[in-house]
């Protein structure tokens, strides 16, 4: 059993209550209380992580599923969860554990954490499935002792952090994929993720910038009721403007699923609707995910429209980068890796704990 750890995030208000400073929320607690995320309590006056040490899911995944699709192509990430999230989100696909308030998991330290990692030859660890900013003190132990061991970090996150929680993400993280929902249009966030407002997204990602953290952004569409194109708009622009068209835009396809689930696919017009607007406004890597086989899940090069990189669902068939550019024209693309034959990876896959 892994002692409690007290928490780093947080700040004292008076006699025994606290603030959390780990995300958005910045829950209020008193003694005995738990946080939105039921992983953060407040025991005696201290805040506590209840969830450190406490993985629900370890798992070997392709980068490419996160999806990173420029950070490290063709690499094996060990993707760690826990239970618990900031956000209430109607359609998650992985609620057992988000949405799960009684915490339980193995028993995992950030040192054994590591060592299963060298034993696997993994090339980095990745935070994921669940809210990785509400058990970022456990991400931060593995990700300081990963980059020792010269392996890289990322996060896939719903961004809805602090600056304190990015400033932590500064001694380990390498890249993010921040998850933003339905266009971030503000009614669907209050309605089906029970998000007052998104507005700590946008914050989050300039500081993820500033801190030169690589970002990729996806855009889960929801049929009928996340995919307004208005807003869609808006959203581009503002990514446009402020992290740069090189920023790689993933417009996600919706699946059934929790409370959401008499809903249909998202059709795949809408998601082409939404990849033609951010091409339109001048984004550079946009792709469409959930959909195999698209010719959009693949890279071209923005100056000659060369294919650059072509995928079918998270496999890398065809590699036409040398150094960093492309082999046609020569172009500069946006994507960090070792060298052109390290996205041959082999057995990447089905690693269960």
């Amino acid at each position: 059993m892994i002692k409690l750890r007290e928490a780093t995030l947080y700040t004292h208000l008076r006699d025994t209550q606290v603030r959390c400073l780990a995300c958005a929320r910045y829950c209020v607690l008193n003694d005995n209380q738990v946080g939105f995320c039921g992983a953060r309590k407040n025991i005696g006056g201290k805040l506590y992580l209840l969830v450190y040490g406490k993985a629900y899911a370890v798992h070997i995944d392709p980068i490419e599923k996160k999806p990173l699709y420029h950070f490290h192509p063709g690499s094996a990430v060990l993707s760690i969860g826990t239970t618990g999230c900031n956000w209430a989100c109607a359609y998650c696909c992985n609620y057992h554990m988000s949405q799960r308030k009684r915490v339980e998991g193995y028993d995992i330290s950030p040192e054994k954490m590591i060592e299963i990692g060298l034993s696997e030859k993994v090339d980095g660890f990745s935070y994921t499935y669940n809210e990785p900013t509400i058990f970022v003190e456990y991400a931060h132990d593995i990700g300081v002792l990963a980059r020792k061991h010269e392996l890289f970090n990322t996060f896939v996150t719903n961004g809805y952090m602090t600056e304190d929680t990015v400033n932590l993400l500064v001694d380990f993280l390498d890249a993010a994929t921040v998850d933003i929902k339905g266009n971030a249009e503000p009614n669907f966030l209050k309605k089906y993720a029970l998000v007052p407002d998104p507005q700590p997204i946008f914050d989050t990602l300039i500081l993820l910038r500033d801190k030169k953290i690589f970002i990729e952004i996806t855009d889960l569409v929801v049929p009928e009721i996340g995919d307004n194109l208005d807003f869609a708009k808006k959203l581009l622009k503002w990514i446009y403007d402020n992290l740069g068209p090189e920023t790689p835009v993933h417009f996600l396809r919706f699946f059934p699923s929790y409370k959401l689930s008499y809903l249909e696919p998202t059709p795949i017009g809408i998601l082409k609707k939404h990849y033609d607007l951010a091409r339109d406004i001048g984004m550079k890597y946009v792709y469409m995910g959930n959909v195999p086989g698209s010719p959009t899940e693949n890279t071209y090069c923005p100056s000659c429209g060369k294919l650059l990189i072509r995928r079918y669902g998270f496999d890398i068939i065809e590699w036409n980068l040398k150094n960093g550019r492309c082999k046609y024209c020569g172009e500069k693309i946006n994507v960090v890796y070792e060298d052109d034959t390290s996205w041959k990876k082999k057995n990447r896959f089905a690693y269960f704990f």
